[in-house]
């Protein structure tokens, strides 16, 4: 396999996205992480929240830098750099290797004009759905990939928090219950159309709480192209990448997030957008679901109700993006269509509800 055709490769920045050079060199040659100016910034394409980009420097070193979005300012609980820097820093503390090694926080605004971060870069291959006919992925290959990751969030959801001290990253008691009313009120201050679904949903989610499970660490945004694979064996997961919303609550709000990207062969076009997991080999949704109940002991019986949450939850954070292309505060071009996106999504948790199934 070639890794320099499948490994994630930035590209040249969008417009209104760039970083002033200069400035950025004055800081971080006065921190003792860099010895040599940057040289090169480009960007990774992928995602639709922080913003993140490459950093070569005159000395060859890489590193990836990481700033809140453009017209995000009315939503920082979302792009908070400093909690996703210590996030990454108690993460490793606790023992976890499959991270970026955390590099330097800077919430000096005179650089940037807002807070960022910036990491090491771990070389290796990400997966996103619009590369996967370049790809020529085996079904062998795609199967054991979707078992590692089932497994490593097995993992992630395995952490003593009392041992670890990472109980401090959030309040786990009411977990569901705020989560469920945030993302509803982040709805209504994101909403440009009239979509009677989503009132609709936030009753039935509310309506049909379950009792919480032990809390544990949740990433919370858990998915094919926020893993970072080893160009060789696919089935080795290096990093996990994307931590910004990780807290501690209950472990199955994570799987259901982690299932309502999780498409299949039969959905639509825009849920196959997400993921290559519609591809032949990929565990289905029941399957990543059996898989997660044998290796964690937990019960899964009630996980319709985690799935139709999590593709609530992904239904506001792509009403956010949209309202802030559609207010003219990001030119990014890929924003301009999300409306087919939250209806598209909305509507299936409403089909998931009505049916009664994943």
């Amino acid at each position: 396999m070639n890794m320099n055709q499948n490994t994630d490769q930035p590209v040249e920045v969008r417009p209104g996205e760039e970083i002033k050079l200069d400035l950025l060199n004055s800081y971080l040659l006065d921190t003792e992480s860099f010895q040599s100016p940057v040289t090169e910034v480009r960007q990774f394409p992928g995602g639709y929240s922080n913003l993140t980009y490459l950093l070569k420097t005159q000395h060859g070193n890489e590193y990836v830098l990481r700033r809140p979005p453009f017209g995000a300012e009315t939503i920082k609980g979302g792009h908070d750099m400093s909690r996703e820097y210590g996030v990454l820093t108690m993460i490793q503390d606790a023992g976890y290797v499959k991270i970026p090694d955390p590099i330097l926080l800077c919430d000096d605004l005179e650089v940037m004009g807002c807070p960022f971060y910036i990491m090491e870069r771990v070389p290796g291959m990400i997966l996103r759905a619009q590369t996967a006919a370049k790809m020529s992925l085996t079904p062998a290959q795609l199967r054991g990939t979707s078992e590692a990751l089932v497994d490593n969030l097995v993992d992630l959801h395995s952490f003593d928090l009392e041992a670890t001290g990472l109980t401090q990253l959030g309040k786990p008691e009411g977990y569901i219950k705020r989560q469920v009313e945030g993302w509803y009120r982040r709805y209504l201050v994101a909403q440009t159309d009239d979509l009677p679904v989503m009132e609709q949903l936030y009753h039935w989610l509310t309506e049909n709480m379950p009792v919480e499970n032990k809390p544990t660490l949740i990433h919370n945004d858990y998915k094919y192209d926020n893993l970072v694979l080893n160009p060789d064996d696919l089935s080795q997961i290096l990093a996990v990448l994307d931590w910004e919303m990780c807290t501690v609550g209950d472990p199955l709000m994570d799987v259901g997030t982690a299932l309502s990207y999780w498409a299949e062969a039969s959905d639509g076009p825009f849920e196959r957008g997400f993921n290559l997991t519609w591809l032949p080999g990929n565990l289905t949704r029941r399957e990543f679901v059996d898989r997660y109940a044998e290796k964690s002991g937990r019960d899964l019986s009630n996980v319709l109700y985690y799935y139709v949450f999590g593709l609530f939850k992904n239904t506001v954070v792509i009403q956010q993006i949209y309202a802030r292309w559609k207010k003219g505060l990001t030119q990014d071009e890929r924003f301009a269509g999300l409306l087919i996106g939250i209806k598209s999504l909305s509507q299936k948790a409403r089909q998931a509800v009505a049916n009664d199934k994943m």
